[in-house]
């Protein structure tokens, strides 16, 4: 892949470069979410102990900061998306009736569909209330817009549950709804705390769903080339939940008539055994379509660099380049 800019920041230098902000991301994440409710209590600190890359928080924030603001509205905004994040997460689990959620048992195996339903609308509610406190119209139309594009997102992929004759359109869609529009909302937001022009504003916005188009992708692809004890959940989880993400469509495009057919009765009998598992992953290699994906996240992290050469050469553009590159090398 081409590089717009060598950067020889670390990943432990971004997060040095944000340390007092991000501990109190942290720290609020602890104190917001507390209840006079004991079960969502119980939840709450279960979720906060399950961690999370903060990778939404970081984004905002370097955001902001690349446009000159330094205030506290930047803090609240990043504990804002991480919330969401979290809620989303919370019903997909319900949704794709997964048991694994980040190494341990998701919160709806846990406490059962019923309250993790409720949990989720909980945290919703609590990050709109807190993003209410800002008082700010394009904040709040931002992240309710945004809010209705990851439903949606959801709707559409729940709609296209169990097919295998779905389009590379079809599925980059689901990709922006479902992941990119809040790596995007991450970006404006940044800019929109710092008052900047139009101009830079959809810049961030572009770098945003750029790096948040990489990050699903890579995400697809870990689901056919990594382990369980990395990912953090089983390997062709995606398959079995009935989502048909890129490696899929991309060799029902090319296998031959006998393997499609193999493709299609895995699939709608469910039999993941680990012999059908082990020729998938097989078949997906052979076709090339795993480095078809790798090739297509490094085309919009590249994409998202020339977003940044809008902005003069600063500390906080170099790690916004860098944070590019780390979506397209982490393992989970």
């Amino acid at each position: 892949m081409k590089t717009v800019s060598s950067v020889s920041l670390t990943s432990k230098d971004i997060f040095k470069l944000l340390e007092s902000e991000l501990q109190e991301v942290e720290d609020a994440l602890k104190r917001e979410s507390s209840s006079a409710f004991p079960l969502v209590d119980d939840i709450n600190r279960y979720l906060h102990n399950c961690g999370g890359k903060r990778f939404r928080p970081v984004l905002l924030l370097l955001s902001s900061k690349l446009c000159g603001y330094e205030g506290g509205s930047a803090v609240i905004l990043g504990m804002v998306v991480e919330l969401l994040h979290v809620a989303t997460l919370v019903h997909d689990d319900i949704i794709d009736n997964a048991e694994i959620r980040r190494g341990q048992s998701s919160v709806n195996a846990r406490w059962g569909n019923q309250v993790t339903v409720l949990m989720g609308d909980w945290l919703y509610m609590t990050s709109f209330f807190l993003a209410l406190k800002l008082r700010d119209f394009r904040v709040l139309d931002l992240l309710i817009d945004v809010t209705r594009r990851l439903v949606e997102g959801e709707l559409i992929q729940w709609e296209q549950h169990g097919r295998l004759n779905i389009s590379v359109e079809e599925q980059l869609e689901i990709c922006r709804r479902k992941t990119a529009d809040l790596f995007a909302s991450c970006g404006r937001l940044g800019a929109i705390l710092a008052n900047v022009d139009e101009e830079k504003e959809q810049n961030l916005e572009t770098y945003g769903r750029s790096v948040g188009m990489a990050f699903q992708l890579i995400d697809d692809l870990l689901d056919y080339t990594s382990n369980e004890d990395t990912l953090g959940k089983p390997v062709l989880r995606d398959l079995e939940e009935g989502k048909t993400t890129l490696p899929i469509i991309y060799l029902m495009e090319r296998a031959d008539l006998k393997e499609r057919d193999f493709l299609r009765d895995v699939v709608r009998t469910q039999n993941f055994s680990p012999a059908n598992k082990k020729r998938i992953l097989e078949m997906v290699r052979a076709y090339g379509t795993l480095s078809e994906l790798q090739d297509l996240a490094e085309e919009y992290v590249l994409e998202a660099k020339r977003a940044m050469m809008a902005f003069p050469d600063s500390i906080y553009r170099e790690a916004l380049l860098k944070l590019a590159d780390f979506v397209l090398d982490r393992e989970q």
